[in-house]
C-alpha cells in the first residue's frame, strides 16, 4: 500500500475524524471515562527458530543473554502476581494479552488468569517474532492463523482482541485480523475513543492505547523516573477526564509485569490506581466490554 498524498492522511485504514466533530459518546451509567488496563504476558525466546524481525532492544548482549532473559522471567514468576494483587484491590479486571509460547509453556499462568475471569487476547507467538512488512502475505496470514489456532487449543475460546508483539503490523494486518475473526486491535495509538477501521475482509475496531503511559515505552525506552511516570499518568488522566465532560473517552494503559511488577515500582502504580478509581464517573472495563458497548452505541 504506497503512501497517498491527500487530505487528512496517506492511507486507507480508517477515516480521518477530528474529535470535536463526532457525536457524543455515552458510556454506561453516563460515566465519563472508560478505564482499561492491558497486561502483556510475553515469552522471550533464547533464540527464535526462524528469522523474524524483532526490536533491537531485546538482545544487546552475547548469547546466552541470561540477564535480559531472566529479568523477563521475573514477570512470569513474581511480578504478575504483585501486579494483579494491586489491580484486584481496586476492582480492576485486566485484559491479558498473552502470546502463544506463554500459553503453551506456562499453564499455571493461563489457569490463574482464566480462574480470575480475565479477558485473554491474542499477542502473536512471542516477543521475538514481530509482524512486519518484511513478511510476505502468505507468511503473515500463516503467522496470524497459527497464533489464533494455538490460542484456542489452550484456552478453549477465540479471542476478541489482538495486540501485536511490539505493536508490530504490516499494511495488511488489520484486514488479515478481520478475516481471521478478530473484533478489535490495540496497535493503533492515535485516539481517545474507539473507532471502526476499514478493511476488505470484514469489520474490526481499534481500541487505542495511550502509548506514553505504556510502562515499557516510558520507563525503559524513555527512561522516565518512576515517580515522574506516576505523575504523568495522573496528569494525563485529569486532562482526559475534564475533556470527557461532553463525550466519553477511553484511557487504556499497557503494562508489563517484568517492569511495573518490580517492588519499587508497584507502589507507584497503587497510588495511581487509587487516584483514578476514586474519581466519580469512571467505568472500569476490559477491552472487549468497551468495544462491545461502542459497537452498539454507533449502530443504534
Amino acid at each position: 500500500m504506497p503512501g497517498e498524498r491527500r487530505y487528512g492522511m496517506d492511507h486507507e485504514h480508517y477515516e480521518w475524524s477530528p474529535i470535536p466533530d463526532r457525536r457524543p459518546l455515552l458510556w454506561p451509567d453516563n460515566n465519563r471515562v472508560a478505564f482499561c488496563v492491558i497486561i502483556n504476558l510475553e515469552h522471550l525466546e533464547w533464540r527464535s527458530e526462524e528469522p523474524y524481525f524483532h526490536l533491537a532492544t531485546l538482545h544487546d548482549r552475547p548469547f546466552p543473554d541470561y540477564r535480559n532473559y531472566s529479568q523477563r522471567q521475573y514477570g512470569h514468576r513474581v511480578g504478575i502476581f504483585r501486579l494483579l494483587d494491586v489491580l484486584e484491590k481496586y476492582g480492576i479486571k485486566p485484559t491479558v494479552a498473552i502470546d502463544v509460547l506463554t500459553l503453551e509453556n506456562y499453564p499455571y499462568l493461563v489457569k490463574y488468569c482464566i480462574d480470575k475471569g480475565f479477558e485473554l487476547i491474542g499477542h502473536g507467538i512471542s516477543i521475538n517474532r514481530m509482524i512486519s512488512s518484511q513478511m510476505s502475505a502468505r507468511e503473515e496470514k500463516t503467522y496470524i492463523n497459527d497464533s489464533l489456532r494455538r490460542f484456542v487449543e489452550v484456552t478453549g475460546v477465540f479471542p476478541k482482541g489482538w495486540i501485536g508483539p511490539g505493536y508490530g503490523e504490516s499494511y495488511r494486518t488489520p484486514s488479515l485480523l478481520a478475516e481471521a475473526g478478530i473484533t478489535y486491535i490495540c496497535d493503533w495509538v492515535n485516539d481517545e475513543q474507539p473507532y471502526r477501521m476499514k478493511t476488505s475482509k470484514g469489520e474490526v475496531f481499534a481500541l487505542p492505547l495511550m502509548l506514553d503511559m505504556d510502562d515499557e515505552f516510558a520507563l525503559i525506552e524513555r527512561r522516565y523516573p518512576v515517580d515522574d511516570y506516576a505523575k504523568l499518568i495522573k496528569e494525563g488522566f485529569d486532562t482526559i477526564y475534564n475533556d470527557a465532560k461532553d463525550s466519553g473517552r477511553v484511557l487504556v494503559i499497557n503494562l508489563h509485569p517484568w517492569i511495573i511488577g518490580q517492588p519499587y515500582r508497584t507502589v507507584y502504580l497503587d497510588d495511581v490506581l487509587d487516584y483514578i478509581s476514586g474519581r466519580k464517573g469512571i467505568w472500569l472495563a476490559n477491552g472487549g466490554e468497551i468495544i462491545d458497548w461502542y459497537r452498539r452505541s454507533i449502530s443504534g
